[in-house]
């Protein structure tokens, strides 16, 4: 497991490229045979792939967690970008096709991946998040009839945004949310370009209370992505292939737009990944974290915060107030 330490947007400003690229980009993902694993101090996400060949892959804890297995303390977010595969979850076998994903919960010991086809193997794009309960294990997919085990997307979380007209026009499918898969901190989704955009999101922000990992996939040789981040008054670019991913911290803005002649001739999606915190005046705390899956870009967001502390900060009214402001209002994308 490769470790990535928090970083001050004064000293990312003295960055040249190669130290930019070597701090934020994730290079090196779904290798066939291997776990990839990648732990950012930045709220403390763990973004990665599993790629199972000839045999299985199982995710184990590593010396970097401290713990007997790998979500003894922590939830994980699965979406299959490749070929047809199985997760089995403590001797259940879950069978997930492309674009389908999994939410497994805190407490789960054995996580084994595999692939149906060894020459089309399974890429099993991955996110974890700290977690401080147990929610369901289930099987999540776009389309189809739900079951014990098995989520379907609802229509409301489909949603279209954008237009051609200012190159942004996407639809956003969201996997994990509360109302429809519970989770800690972790929300995943899917968010598809149609043809002719450039955007992933538009237009660019920043999220003070979280930060994101995007994946960009589905990208022709010879096409790239320009990521865009740093603070808005004086931002950077790194130049991105295909399955590659950057880490952005909550002080960064995040946007990324394709090149014209791929754009051109394949519909563009992505992964994302949100870790985000809502604190309510009792002090329930929910994280989430999000992915999206396509052509384009996948991003994870993870932010952690002190309920208690706020909850000395402020009171039951003065949050009222700041909840009315904004504070604790839906992320867009």
């Amino acid at each position: 497991m490769e470790l990535r330490t928090a970083v001050s947007p004064r000293d990312v400003k003295t960055y040249t490229t190669q130290r930019l690229r070597e701090e934020f980009l994730i290079q090196g993902l779904f290798v066939p045979g291997e776990i990839k694993l990648v732990y950012s101090h930045i709220d403390r996400i763990i973004t990665g792939s599993a790629t199972p060949a000839e045999s299985a892959l199982e995710l184990t804890a590593g010396d970097e967690l401290r713990a007997k297995y790998f979500c003894e303390r922590r939830e994980l977010g699965v979406i299959n970008i490749g070929g047809k595969g199985t997760i089995t979850v403590d001797g259940k076998v879950y069978t997930v096709d492309y674009k389908e994903g999994m939410y497994i919960g805190m407490g789960t010991q054995k996580i084994v991946f595999e692939s149906a086809d060894a020459s089309n193997p399974a890429k099993f794009y991955l996110n974890s998040a700290p977690a401080h309960r147990t929610c369901p294990t289930v099987l999540i997919k776009p389309e189809g009839t739900p079951e014990e085990g098995v989520v379907i997307v609802k229509d409301e979380n489909k949603v279209e945004l954008g237009s051609l007209e200012l190159s942004n026009h996407r639809t956003i499918c969201k996997y994990i949310l509360p109302g429809q898969v519970e989770s800690c901190q972790l929300e995943m989704g899917m968010t598809k370009l149609e043809p002719g955009s450039v955007w992933n999101t538009m237009p660019c922000h920043t999220h003070d209370r979280r930060m994101e990992v995007y994946l960009y996939f589905d990208i022709p040789e010879d096409a790239f992505v320009m990521h865009y981040m740093g603070e808005p008054q004086e931002t950077r670019h790194i130049v991105m292939r295909n399955e590659e991913a950057v880490i952005s911290p909550s002080w960064s803005i995040h946007s990324g737009s394709g090149s014209g002649v791929w754009l051109a001739r394949i519909r563009i999606s992505m992964i994302w990944t949100v870790l985000q915190i809502r604190i309510s005046c009792n002090q329930d705390i929910i994280f989430r974290s999000g992915i999206c899956r396509g052509g384009f870009f996948v991003h994870a967001v993870l932010f952690t915060s002190l309920p208690y502390l706020f909850d000395k900060i402020f009171t039951n009214a003065n949050y009222a107030d700041k909840e009315k402001k904004g504070w604790n209002t839906q992320w867009k994308r």
